[in-house]
């Protein structure tokens, strides 16, 4: 397992103090980005070989939310591969306590050069251990939408959006999914959060946000903009806990 302390700053606080959950989903990149550094793996060496880390799906559940200035931990390892796929876990929380945080994310490795994924190479089985997965339902790599939509503004993707890759990182996504119900007066505290990654967005496309709303839970799929064939970007679910959930 590889972890690292940090502090909640400033600015990766939301307007209540806490932090945010993009700040959150960054803190836990950030944590597998920092051990791929830490074992010579970093995006040196993936520019070298052209090749990169993309995320197929992620399950992320929020129990609690620490605030600003607080003392946090944050963790990761992968507990197996199958295929083209590596599963990799998160947990956050404030130091020296259980985590608040936990996640479940399922990667691939994409040969930059031949332009698709590639089976994991066998140097970066250096990342897998037999650390136990999180307790949490498995992972989908799919998330179903169905019904009738709302239709928030459509974003275009700027410069801020972008990560080394060039593409919207995965993060952005996610806020994007948060913009849309906030602008449709849809917001609900998250506690479960999904995600579905189907496509790269790169400088200059246009994503439109098509929300579904169920019971406790709102469905943002990120959509192309008149596509006759329904595609998308990225659907985004996100699900508040129920007092069922929380006994």
């Amino acid at each position: 397992m590889y972890s690292y302390d940090s502090r909640v700053r400033y600015s990766e606080c939301a307007a209540d103090g806490r932090l945010s959950v993009l700040g959150l989903v960054n803190l836990m990149q950030d944590c597998s980005t920092f051990q791929c550094e830490h074992v010579g793996l970093g995006l040196d060496d993936m520019h070298r070989n052209h090749y990169a880390w993309f995320l197929s799906a992620w399950q992320i559940q929020i129990d609690d939310l620490p605030s600003f200035g607080e003392e946090i931990t944050t963790s990761t390892w992968s507990h197996g591969t199958k295929r083209l796929l590596a599963y990799r876990d998160f947990t956050l929380g404030r130091r020296g306590e259980p985590p608040c945080v936990l996640a479940d994310s399922l990667w691939f490795v994409f040969d930059t050069e031949l332009g698709r994924p590639v089976k994991v190479p066998e140097r970066q089985m250096v990342y897998v251990e037999d650390t136990p997965r999180v307790d949490l339902p498995p992972t989908s790599r799919k998330i179903a939408v169905s019904g009738d939509f709302t239709q928030a503004a459509p974003i275009t993707v700027t410069r801020q959006h972008l990560d080394t890759n060039r593409h919207v990182n995965n993060a952005q996504y996610i806020q994007m999914a948060l913009d849309a119900l906030d602008e449709l007066g849809l917001a609900l505290l998250p506690w479960r959060i999904t995600v579905q990654y189907e496509a790269m967005a790169l400088l200059g496309d246009v994503l439109v946000p098509q929300v579904f709303v169920g019971d406790h839970a709102r469905t943002v799929r990120l959509a192309k903009p008149d596509s006759p064939d329904g595609e998308f970007y990225a659907t985004v679910r996100i699900e508040e806990r129920t007092e069922a959930q929380a006994e």
